[in-house]
């Protein structure tokens, strides 16, 4: 019973992110919640830290898979940014802190999920680490500087407190997850940790983001009911977010890489790591930054299951591209 209920969030995201909206907006709503901002950086961390153990740093620096991962840089810190930028100066007008939190979401790509989903619908996964390893501690770095340059202008940023806020939220538990990894090796074995560890580690990741969903939702609750436009704005600016960078992944996918190393690129590059945004937006932008990423789980976590399916009835990737050689692992 007790293993049913962790892993209920995990399987549900759909449902329970919903739940947690609303359950966090009703109690704020009526109850003074004030006293939850406290929790909101150990929770983050608590998040962040199961993540990270067993998480292969190592990816970073071995050179396989060069060219698909070179492409997906491309689109993570070159196309998507400034895709999220255009859309948000279009569509987010007047709301700078919304625009910050939708900014800062496209510039952390990929996550456990990327790896998760390629996996499902049979890509390239090896390239999918891979980009997971990269993408983060690259992102990490750049994400202040984008940032400042973005939306410096409209919403003040101290680019140094923002780098010691990555660092607690990304760093840190990188650092610790990867000594417990140490840790649990010398009393399991590779499979073991597979097996009786591993499994367990996404469960108590959603958990720890769903209560942060609800404390930050309650604590602005009576925002948002002055202002129930924030969350139609949100929503109306991550659909277009999403489908545009679901075109544009594909079509690069199309034309240049076989099917492997398609999906993996759309999955590495349109599934953004929320989980550290949610983080990174409410510790440095607050609870408007924060709603927009928020918004971001449902749609992502539906969009990328409709993707898949959509890939595989249309045959939208080739089995294989001529004169191209796919470099393997």
């Amino acid at each position: 019973m007790l293993k049913k209920i962790l892993h209920y969030p995990a399987k549900n995201l759909v449902l329970v992110i919903p739940i947690a909206l609303i359950t966090g907006f009703i109690t704020g709503y009526f109850t003074d919640t004030g006293f939850l901002k406290g929790a909101i950086l150990p929770l983050t961390f608590l998040m962040i830290y199961p993540t990270m153990i067993g998480f292969k740093i190592s990816e970073a620096y071995n050179l396989t898979h060069i060219r698909v991962l070179l492409f997906s840089l491309l689109l993570n810190f070159a196309a998507i940014p400034l895709l999220a930028y255009l859309i948000g100066l279009a569509l987010l007008q007047g709301q700078p802190e919304m625009l910050a939190g939708l900014v800062l979401a496209s510039l952390l790509p990929t996550s456990g999920m990327t790896i998760s989903w390629t996996m499902i619908f049979k890509g390239n996964v090896p390239a999918a680490i891979k980009m997971t390893a990269v993408g983060l501690i690259t992102g990490s770095l750049l994400a202040p500087w984008y940032l400042w340059v973005m939306v410096g202008k409209m919403v003040p940023i101290n680019v140094g407190q923002l780098f010691i806020t990555i660092s607690v939220i990304v760093f840190l538990p990188m650092i610790f997850g990867h000594l417990t990894f140490r840790l649990l090796r010398k009393r399991l074995t590779q499979e073991e940790f597979q097996k009786r560890i591993k499994p367990y580690l996404p469960s108590f990741s959603i958990w720890a983001m769903l209560l942060i969903i609800f404390s930050s939702i309650s604590m602005k609750a009576k925002m948002i009911i002055l202002e129930p436009e924030l969350i139609v704005n949100g929503i109306v600016v991550l659909v277009v977010f999403y489908t545009v960078n679901f075109a544009l992944s594909t079509a690069v996918g199309r034309t240049f890489f076989d099917r492997g190393d398609g999906i993996a690129l759309v999955y590495g590059t349109v599934m953004r790591n929320l989980s550290i945004s949610l983080g990174v937006a409410l510790a440095a932008f607050g609870v408007k930054a924060a709603l927009i990423v928020t918004l971001a789980f449902i749609i992502q976590v539906q969009s990328a299951a409709w993707y898949g399916k959509l890939a595989e009835k249309h045959g939208l990737f080739r089995d294989r591209i001529l004169n191209i050689t796919r470099e393997e692992a």
